[in-house]
């Protein structure tokens, strides 16, 4: 049966609105042993709001939007969002993995599109740097399990405003050594440059008294100061 377009933003409308949140444990399951495959038709995007950068404070939230279309044949219904954190160079080693949140009367039916909130925090403990992020979202057919993956990428972990770390420390530290010795080294400049006009002075007055004509004997030339 054809839905009207008024009908299907009713129902998108209803997801958007309607769907409960819940939150659970860092470690509860979400899903069985076995890696859940995504469902024909049914596609997943991803958007960071107001944070193009994907910059994510330790410790702190941080918001995603995940988008959901549904061009299947069946209403699916959302189970729960969840995320893992890897480091970039190997995503066999797990960073973290972070918070899942599990949804309630979250369906969407056929044509239409759907958008789910999600909010994370990295432990405030991790390291400044960038992490891999890899987003999943759980939802189930007629009662048959699925996953898309809704994010595979690079996110930038940093240390909460108003603190130092141990680099910009190290960076600052650093900046008033140089300034400290280029002080010593040009203080050291000017003290020689003053040796060399004291030195030079008295040859100059014993040079002048030599040439003066012998009737000026008795005359002192003045010291230079």
């Amino acid at each position: 049966v054809a839905r009207a377009q008024s009908e299907e933003d009713a129902a998108m409308q209803e997801v958007v609105d309607g769907a409960d949140l819940g939150y659970v444990g860092d470690d509860t399951p979400v899903s069985s042993e076995e890696p859940l495959s995504p469902a024909p038709g049914v596609e997943t995007v991803c958007v960071f709001p107001k944070n193009a950068g994907k910059i994510v404070p330790a410790g702190e939230e941080t918001e995603l939007l995940v988008g959901l279309q549904n061009e299947g044949e069946s209403t699916l219904n959302v189970v729960a969002v969840h995320s893992t954190l890897h480091l970039p160079y190997d995503h066999k080693m797990y960073g973290q993995n972070l918070t899942v949140q599990s949804f309630y009367n979250a369906s969407v039916p056929v044509s239409v599109q759907a958008t789910f909130p999600y909010t994370f925090a990295v432990s405030k403990f991790l390291q400044p740097g960038a992490y891999d992020l890899v987003g999943y979202i759980v939802y189930e057919i007629d009662q048959h399990p699925y996953q898309n993956v809704f994010y595979n990428g690079t996110i930038e972990v940093v240390e909460v405003g108003g603190l130092l770390s141990v680099e910009s420390v190290f960076l600052i530290t650093l900046g008033i050594a140089l300034l400290g010795l280029l002080g010593l080294w040009a203080y050291g400049q000017v003290q020689q440059l003053s040796k060399r006009k004291q030195r030079k002075a008295p040859r100059w007055n014993s040079e002048l008294e030599q040439l003066m004509p012998t009737w000026t004997s008795g005359w002192r030339v003045p010291r230079l100061q």
